[in-house]
């Protein structure tokens, strides 16, 4: 399985565990490149700050589980820079670089959720001195790596129990191993069954503009060797008019505590064709992409991104620089059209209200 999150020492191994580090105060952030996916496979590291920004700016990491992973271990990787004598100054450091790291995408709740739960482990901890510190934030993000690695297979236990030989499985954006820590949230239910036997087919959206499902999710389901399509976007309700989708499957980066879920731009849409087709349409999260704090999912901020996106996509001028570009990088589904909500405690049916 892919490793698009991990720790790196300074001899280039590889570690998901703190218990397995032989030097805590060495080591850097590795990430695969997914902006050059399917091309090339490439992995970056790194220790500063402003590269750690950029990588979840520019989307080199994305999925909500993969961009709080990042941002704790890069944050424990910073740490090693704090210009830190004492306790105080340590914290007054890491107060400074988790906010900068936290304004890097406004959507994904879990990167908020990881740097604040490395924070308030160093501020709620009696150590005093920077070095305690530092290994303190290192284990708490190791911590929050290994616990969604157990999540994605959790996740996956309890949805492949939705899925029956010669299945057809519609997937939008990428919700698999390179979004998460491990086998992934949407994508995790269709590796646990591919594992038990079970013959799927599994039709990814491509899902532009950035299409993460036709680079990503088709790429890393292939290399697992798992039947997959890929269709256009709006392709899907011809798909599904065929009879061809059984079950739709997809992330989100933030779920508010009515059940309304925001995911990558098209997700809704997706989610309206699969109630007129009377297809089930189901939600894999982790608990920790639920907001608790916003009531419903008007609330939920939409991250804008740049218009180059659309109307230069891939270096080739797709529309006239003289147009206006609208291009929000996810939407919300109101919760009505989700049928459930796969977790690592197992799933959640409607009504949502209560239960998240």
């Amino acid at each position: 399985m892919l490793d698009p999150v991990r720790w790196i020492d300074d001899d280039g191994r590889v570690y998901d565990k703190f218990e397995d580090c032989d030097d805590i105060f060495s080591g850097k952030l590795r990430l695969i490149d997914q902006t050059l996916l399917p091309v090339e496979l490439k992995y970056l590291q790194t220790d500063k700050p402003e590269e750690i920004f950029d990588f979840i700016k520019r989307l080199v990491v994305r999925g909500a589980p993969a961009i709080g992973c990042a941002a704790a271990l890069g944050l424990a990787a910073s740490s090693k820079h704090f210009d830190s004598a004492d306790r105080a100054s340590f914290l007054r450091d890491l107060e400074k670089i988790s906010s900068f790291l936290a304004s890097s995408r406004p959507t994904a709740v879990n990167l908020f959720w990881a740097l604040n739960r490395c924070a308030d482990a160093c501020r709620k901890s009696e150590l005093s001195s920077p070095a305690s510190l530092r290994k303190l934030l290192l284990k708490e993000a190791l911590s929050i790596l290994e616990e969604d690695i157990d999540m994605c297979r959790a996740i996956g236990n309890y949805g492949s129990a939705l899925l029956e030989n010669d299945f057809g499985v519609l997937t939008h954006c990428n919700a698999g191993a390179l979004a998460t820590g491990d086998y992934g949230t949407a994508l995790s239910p269709v590796y646990v069954a591919h594992e038990k036997g079970i013959k799927l087919r599994v039709y990814s959206d491509e899902t532009r503009p950035l299409l993460q499902g036709s680079r990503l999710t088709a790429w890393e389901l292939d290399r697992a060797g798992v039947d997959v399509t890929t269709i256009c976007d709006n392709m899907a309700a011809q798909l599904m008019k065929e009879g061809k989708v059984n079950i739709v499957i997809v992330g989100a980066d933030r779920v508010a505590a009515n059940g309304d879920a925001a995911n990558k731009i098209g997700t809704y849409g997706v989610a309206i064709l699969a109630k007129y087709h009377k297809i089930p349409f189901y939600v894999a999260i982790p608990y920790s992409t639920v907001d608790s704090s916003l009531k419903d999912g008007s609330l939920i901020p939409i991250e804008q991104r740049h218009r180059d996106e659309v109307a230069r996509g891939f270096g080739k001028v797709t529309a006239p620089d003289t147009v206006k570009i609208y291009n929000p990088a996810f939407d919300v589904t109101p919760n009505e059209l989700i049928t459930g909500f796969i977790t690592e405690r197992g799933i959640i049916e409607a009504p949502f209200l209560g239960k998240l």
